[in-house]
């Protein structure tokens, strides 16, 4: 017995580690950056620019993260297909806000999990929002290039996975979400009422609750609809979420009665 459990922990060890060697694989570097320098003011609505030089193994998603001290900055970046072999491509970042510091841009390479993205290199490089600029400095033909073909990937890969064929698990999942949602304004409605049946004193008040919110979600439709036939196009999603906060309440109420004791008292 001891046998087999050691070698389930190895077989274990050995996935992990050839997980993390398969997320690794990738090596990214940075061959010139727009606009270039150790130090750049980055004006107001601009973007700077890296272009990478990329080899993989196995497709592979690029992104960046631009840090000061240590701490992520509140910054937006750019999406990212996946690519494999070797090649050049481009990402970007730009400022939500003035007065923002960046000293270091850090590389991430995988797909896109938080286990499975490591860093793989880092950027030094002093960027200081800026004012507006006055005029348009005319970019290196590198970053139109690049990011024409980025753009063209990136169209290409969802076009793909848009037009991929549903697995069998898929529709499954699919077809029961489907028969799911229409359900869960009426659990809206039987859960509380079920509650307040079964439960007493303050708990059943507390039940009570959802179904009085249930029912004035339901009236003002309806006394809506029948203003203005038009007001209420979106009620079956109306509806829906009234029913979901509704059942949420009821299964909160079940864990507190239950970590109180009141389940039992019953």
């Amino acid at each position: 017995m001891l046998l087999r459990f050691l070698a389930f922990v190895l077989a274990l060890t050995f996935a992990f580690g050839a997980s993390n060697a398969a997320a690794t694989a990738a090596t990214v570097r940075v061959v010139e950056t727009w606009p270039a320098g150790d130090r750049v003011v980055l004006p107001k609505n601009r973007h700077f620019h890296l272009r990478l030089a990329y080899t993989s193994d196995e497709p592979v998603g690029i992104w960046i993260e631009p840090y000061f001290r240590g701490e992520r900055v509140r910054a937006g970046s750019s999406p990212s297909p996946r690519y494999s072999g070797s090649g050049e491509t481009i990402a970007w970042f730009f400022f939500f806000e003035p007065g923002i510091e960046v000293d270091e841009i850090r590389i991430k390479a995988g797909n896109g999990g938080v286990n499975t993205t490591p860093v793989v290199a880092t950027h030094r490089v002093h960027v200081v929002s800026g004012a507006a600029a006055s005029g348009g400095d005319t970019p290196p033909s590198w970053v139109t290039e690049l990011g024409e073909r980025s753009r063209a990937v990136l169209e290409k890969q969802a076009d793909a996975a848009a037009d991929a064929p549903m697995s069998a698990v898929d529709m499954v999942l699919f077809a029961g979400l489907m028969l799911a949602l229409p359900s869960v304004p009426f659990l809206g409605f039987l859960a509380p009422i079920l509650a307040y049946r079964r439960w007493r004193g303050g708990w059943r008040i507390a039940a009570a609750v959802p179904g009085i919110m249930m029912a004035f979600v339901v009236l003002r439709i309806a006394v809506g609809v029948a203003i203005d036939p038009t007001s209420h196009n979106l009620w079956p999603f109306e509806t829906l979420m009234a029913g979901a906060l509704s059942v949420g309440a009821i299964v909160l109420l079940v864990v507190l009665r239950k970590l109180t004791g009141a389940e039992r008292v019953a």
